[in-house]
């Protein structure tokens, strides 16, 4: 189990928003930015979405864990419990109470909306969060990336590696970050931060 973000300055966001719009175009590429997509013919896209990525204020982050560790038997953990731990672990450590952020979350299923209104619950007890909603991927290029950062991860993880183009894309992301994507980061990490939690 993988969530994550990517995050940048509210002023950023235009520029970034417009600069993987002109790299869609420049590659025709159509559509969601998805890491199943990937093939060959796609690779040139998803190199230059990575160089920009690491060339620019974006930062992503990502809280990791072995869904099968997870045991429901205790109590109060179930898997709900468990996704709002995550979240919790994914944003609140790395606010910065100088700041006030804008959150949006990825629409899952049916029961998102109860699930935020649980996590504005847990979140909005901080007074730095201004906005916490959900929406759909379609509607955020970040989001996407998040998303295709994310496929990343989980598909060196599951040791597929059975794509050339996704094994260069992942070789590439770890040049960049100067990491492996099968640990932790300190958490002081900025740019590319990873944690990898062993439930007890």
């Amino acid at each position: 189990m993988i969530i994550a973000y990517i995050s940048t300055a509210y002023n950023q966001l235009k520029q970034h928003n417009e600069h993987i719009k002109m790299l869609k175009a420049k590659h025709k590429y159509k559509g969601e930015i998805k890491w199943s997509s990937i093939s060959k013919s796609q690779y040139p896209f998803f190199n230059d979405l990575i160089e920009y990525f690491f060339s620019t204020d974006l930062r992503f982050r990502a809280v990791i864990v072995d869904k099968s560790q997870i045991d429901e038997s205790r109590e109060e953990f179930t898997y709900n419990d468990f996704y709002f731990r995550m979240y919790y672990q994914l944003l609140y450590h790395k606010i910065n109470p100088e700041y006030t952020y804008n959150i949006y979350l990825d629409v899952k299923d049916t029961s998102s909306q109860s699930k935020l209104k649980k996590l504005k619950e847990i979140l909005n007890r901080n007074d730095s969060i201004r906005n916490l909603q959900f929406i759909k991927s379609h509607e955020s290029y970040l989001m996407q990336l998040t998303d295709f950062i994310m496929g990343a991860i989980n598909y060196h993880l599951r040791e597929l590696n059975t794509v050339v183009a996704k094994t260069n894309l992942i070789k590439k992301i770890e040049t960049h970050s100067k990491i492996s994507l099968t640990q932790s980061t300190p958490k002081s990490a900025d740019k590319f931060n990873l944690f990898f939690i062993e439930l007890k």
